[in-house]
Parts: structure tokens; C-alpha cells; sequence
């Protein structure tokens, strides 16, 4: 079995995550939501977020952003999103099906939408013939592994309100923005102004389960009917409760976040040292980016799996996550060595 820097996807779950899911498992609970594992990780939630946060579970990512995003719209209005962004480009189309709405993707080199992309679309407002912008999305982190800082987003979400939008945040791995930070999970989300949040889960540690987070209730009102129509009512929603319970009722959620973040880190400053390659992206949180030889690809592939994330250029994703060890980076860098001196 190769290891490597697939995706932080590709990792086990944590073992105190397993733990959570046997204890869940012992004895019998009501279902759909009303049993107490479920009671108690919502307090936890409001621990995390403010009082009169409203979470609901759903099974996986994709569900968790369309279902967020129909929420908030109405099927002739359009979403800003970063085209580099997951709702663009690995959704299979599922936004704009599920809700109508269009997606209007901005380019972005960093990943990052600005105060003036939002300005540059404000158009045709009013126009029956043009989709109307609703809803602004941002990835934290981006795809490509940058972060929004506080004051970014504060700016970004401040005029997109004081221009009638809203704000969605897409926080599949929002746990790794918070602890590369050094904020907590509220300043980046509620506190900066988002209005409904994806919460990512399983790209941390857990088995499976993503959360849908609503800072203004008004916007949860129908949720629970949007979230059985479409499938992601969990009967036993314990199971997904009692990760997040685990994982955000303890410090597991930012000792994991610390250690993958601090492993891209010491990655891309190992490859920073290596002048044959070169890395395009800067590594703020658990993803590393670097264009590689084309003719070493293959051949590093065999042992560290990873994602070529532009064919034409070969630059290459390397993601770390809670199980990464200093032996697989090291590894790694040592395979680059072998395979230059082979060019030599």
C-alpha cells in the first residue's frame, strides 16, 4: 500500500474517533437527531460558534455546500466562487442542479476571492434576463492551500452584506485555517461575518460526517425539510454527533489541525531547498504545491501516492493530514535527491 500526500481524505480515522463511534454504539438511542449524544454536541457547537448557532448533520461535503447555498437562494440568482474553488470544479454540476442557481467562477491564482471581484460582478442588477447575485462563496482554506485572514474576510463580508449579499463559507478544512491562525474556530466564521458555514469533518479524522452551520436562524427555518429531500437526514444521527462530539468537545480538532499544518510546512521548506523543483503556492496550511519533472512523476507516484494538479505544468499537490509522519516527509525528499542524482 503506497502512503503518501493523496489527500487528506486518504487517512484512516483517528483512533479517539473510533473510540466516539463505540461508545455511540452501546445501547439504544431515538433516532433522526433527538438522542442525547446529539443534544450535547450541539452545545458544543455554540461552545465554538455562539449562542444560537443552528447545526445540522448531513453525510458527506458536497451535500453540506449545496444544501447550504439552497438555503440561501432562489433558483434565478448566482453564487461568486473562485474558479480554482470545489464548488466549480468537483461538485459534478450538483449546485447548480440542486438549486437552479447559476455559479459564477472568478479567476483567482491564489485561490482567494477579493472585495473587487465581488465589485467587478455587480451587474445587470435588476436585469430579468441576467442571473442575480446572491450569495458569495469562499473556501478557507482555498483549494490551493492559502488562508483568508480575519481582516480579509471581515472586508470581504462587509461589503457583500452592505450590497445585499450573502456570505457562504465552504470550511472543509476549516480546522486547519483556525489553528495556522492561531484564532479560534468563531473569529474566522461567525464573528467575521459568514452567514452559513460547510464544517468539514472527514478530511480530519473522522469516518464519515460533514455539518451544516447557520449563524443567522432565519435562514434554518425550512432546513430540515431541504436536508430529507434530499437525502442526508442521518435515522441514526448519533454516530455522526458523537465524532464531532469527540472531536470539537476536546482539543482533537486543533492538535490534529497543528501537527498536519506543521508537516506541509517542514515538506515545502525541504523543497524550497531543492532547486529542481519549485514550489508555486505558499503552504499556510496542510497543502503543499510544487511543480515536479514530468519524468520523475511516475516514478515518485510508485511509492508516495499524490495529485498532479495541472497536467500542462506538472505542478503537483502534496496534502498532509493527522498521520503524516516526519519519516514519510523525509522519505519523500529523499526519494527527490535519488531521482536528481540519477539525472546527473
Amino acid at each position: 500500500m503506497r502512503i503518501g500526500f493523496g489527500s487528506d481524505n486518504h487517512s484512516g480515522a483517528h483512533p479517539e474517533i473510533l473510540q466516539a463511534l463505540m461508545r455511540a454504539s452501546e445501547g439504544h438511542q431515538p433516532s433522526y437527531g433527538t438522542d442525547e449524544i446529539s443534544e450535547r454536541t450541539s452545545a458544543i457547537f455554540e461552545k465554538h460558534f455562539g449562542s444560537g448557532v443552528k447545526a445540522f448533520f448531513v453525510f458527506n461535503g458536497t451535500a453540506a455546500n449545496v444544501l447550504s447555498l439552497d438555503a440561501l437562494l432562489k433558483p434565478y440568482q448566482a453564487v461568486l466562487c473562485s474558479s480554482m474553488s470545489h464548488l466549480q470544479n468537483d461538485e459534478c454540476g450538483a449546485p447548480e442542479r440542486w438549486t437552479g442557481a447559476k455559479l459564477i467562477p472568478v479567476s483567482t491564482p491564489n485561490g482567494k476571492l477579493t472585495v473587487d471581484d465581488i465589485k467587478a460582478n455587480l451587474i445587470r442588477r435588476g436585469d430579468q434576463h441576467f442571473s442575480q447575485l446572491a450569495v458569495v462563496s469562499l473556501t478557507q482554506p482555498t483549494e490551493v492551500g492559502t488562508i483568508y485572514s480575519v481582516n480579509e474576510l471581515k472586508d470581504i463580508t462587509s461589503f457583500a452584506h452592505a450590497n445585499g449579499l450573502l456570505v457562504h463559507m465552504d470550511g472543509a478544512r476549516l480546522v486547519n485555517a483556525a489553528a495556522a491562525l492561531g484564532v479560534s474556530l468563531s473569529a474566522i466564521t461567525k464573528d467575521a461575518g459568514v452567514d452559513v458555514l460547510s464544517l468539514g469533518g472527514t478530511k480530519n479524522g473522522l469516518v464519515f460526517g460533514e455539518a451544516v452551520l447557520f449563524f443567522d436562524p432565519k435562514f434554518a427555518q425550512d432546513f430540515k425539510y431541504r436536508r430529507k429531500q434530499a437525502m442526508q437526514l442521518p435515522s441514526k444521527t448519533r454516530f455522526i454527533a458523537a465524532q464531532f462530539e469527540t472531536f470539537l468537545g476536546t482539543d482533537l480538532w486543533l492538535s490534529n489541525a497543528r501537527h498536519a499544518n506543521a508537516l506541509a510546512k517542514e515538506l515545502a521548506e525541504g523543497l524550497k531547498q531543492r532547486p529542481y523543483v519549485t514550489v508555486t503556492q505558499e503552504c499556510q496550511a496542510n497543502a503543499v504545491f510544487v511543480r515536479i519533472p514530468k519524468e520523475w512523476v511516475s516514478r515518485l507516484r510508485e511509492r508516495y501516492f499524490f495529485y498532479v494538479w495541472d497536467e500542462k505544468t506538472f505542478e503537483c499537490r502534496l496534502m498532509t493530514t493527522f498521520d503524516t509522519t516526519k519519516e514519510t516527509v523525509n522519505g519523500f525528499l529523499k526519494a527527490l535527491d535519488e531521482l536528481n542524482r540519477e539525472r546527473q
